[in-house]
């Protein structure tokens, strides 16, 4: 089993000093497929290139591999959150209130463990989300398991791709 924690502390800080800000490290793909998901963004855009995907992997791969804090082989993976983004740190669900979100708790609160609603902010440790029928629900950060941006229109329309240059271009090949 890999501890997170401390491959959070070996990278986060290699991660920071190029620019980038850590959003998941994370094991998916179990003993089957074990990969490493490191996730970063540029602090600007809330994403990245390929080219700063590789740089991020050239970077950690030889500390990685000399902390050695995986016992067996596993591949590395990084990634951008994407527009339908984990939130993780109690900041993203301020900076994204007003959007659409899944919330799931460790335990339950108020009867329930899955919130799905428009985040409307924080206020200091605590993370609230309105419901369909307009009902705020108002959880402690360290209660939340999981969460997650929901694809919606104006997500869409609010997210802007870094560069749109050549999507309209067919390549063919052969």
């Amino acid at each position: 089993m890999a501890n997170i924690a401390a491959i959070t502390a070996l990278i986060e800080p290699m991660i920071e000093e190029m620019g980038f800000n850590l959003v998941r490290v994370k094991m998916m793909g179990g003993t089957s497929d074990p990969t490493l998901q490191v996730m970063a963004e540029r602090p600007d855009t809330r994403q990245l290139t390929i080219e700063d995907c590789a740089r991020i992997s050239r970077a950690i791969d030889e500390p990685l591999e000399q902390a050695d804090p995986i016992a067996d082989a596993y591949r590395l993976e990084i990634s951008s959150p994407g527009i339908d983004r984990p939130l993780t740190r109690l900041a993203d669900f301020a900076d994204w209130a007003g959007h659409e979100a899944r919330i799931t708790l460790g335990d339950k609160l108020d009867g329930r463990k899955k919130f799905k609603g428009i985040l409307a902010g924080i206020d200091g440790e605590t993370v609230s989300i309105t419901d369909e029928h307009d009902k705020t629900h108002s959880m402690p950060f360290g209660m939340i398991e999981d969460a997650k941006l929901l694809l919606t229109d104006k997500l869409i329309q609010e997210t802007q791709p870094l560069s749109t240059e050549g999507a309209n271009v067919i390549k063919e090949e052969g």
